[in-house]
């Protein structure tokens, strides 16, 4: 705490183009100093953005926005809002988007456990812990959340397709002589075209046999 605000410890390992290269952006919310100190050196040793923050309000404004770390280890106690009100503060606010919350916690009965889960947590790992433990919720953390991220932009490009076929549903005037349709603005266009506007559809001329017969090997019709 610093001039009597909350301060952001770290950004000095904030890059933009880091989440160009694909590195996940973690957020530690820790007022103990040595359990904050070990934790952000073993996270930027394994290659990971680091936002540190004693404070729970100040880890709740970070989270909250749209662009915050994807993945947050969150202490149970410390200033502020604690890490049981910050999971449930993120589940209940869905402009926030995907987080992943590993609580940090000296409670170890199954009760605090499931309390903790019950709030929006997760996962959780208990003080003291093992750097290799650590290392491994992390990592199932990244997993899960690359997985989210790939799921939502396959249901994107569903959706973009299936806007696709609805464009070229219902009744389409033609007309019966030239094969023209004519579009939303009440203008005729050749059926390749009005079909290339409204969906991802190529086309290539080619001759039918019918037409070949008619209009190249026989244009006079002898």
């Amino acid at each position: 705490m610093r001039n009597g605000s909350p301060q952001i410890e770290n950004l000095k390992s904030v890059n933009p183009q880091n989440r160009e290269r694909g590195i996940m952006r973690i957020l530690i919310a820790e007022d103990d100093i040595t359990s904050r100190r070990m934790l952000e050196a073993l996270l930027v040793k394994w290659n990971y953005e680091v936002v540190v923050t004693p404070d729970g309000n100040v880890a709740w404004q970070i989270l909250r926005a749209q662009d915050g770390p994807p993945l947050a280890i969150l202490d149970w106690m410390m200033p502020g809002k604690d890490g049981v009100e910050i999971c449930r503060r993120i589940r209940e606010s869905p402009q926030s988007g995907p987080r992943y919350i590993i609580l940090l916690t000296s409670k170890g009965r199954k009760e605090d456990v499931v309390s903790g889960l019950d709030a929006g947590a997760d996962d959780y790992i208990t003080k003291p812990f093992e750097s290799e433990e650590l290392r491994a919720r992390v990592q199932v953390g990244e997993r899960i959340l690359r997985l989210q991220s790939e799921l939502a932009s396959r249901v994107k490009e569903l959706q973009e397709a299936f806007n696709q076929i609805e464009k070229l549903e219902g009744i389409l005037p033609i007309c019966m002589y030239c094969k023209k349709i004519r579009n939303d603005q009440n203008y005729w266009q050749q059926v390749e075209t009005y079909i290339g506007q409204h969906s991802k559809a190529e086309f290539t001329h080619g001759l039918c046999p019918e037409c070949y017969e008619k209009h190249i090997k026989n244009p006079l019709g002898l």
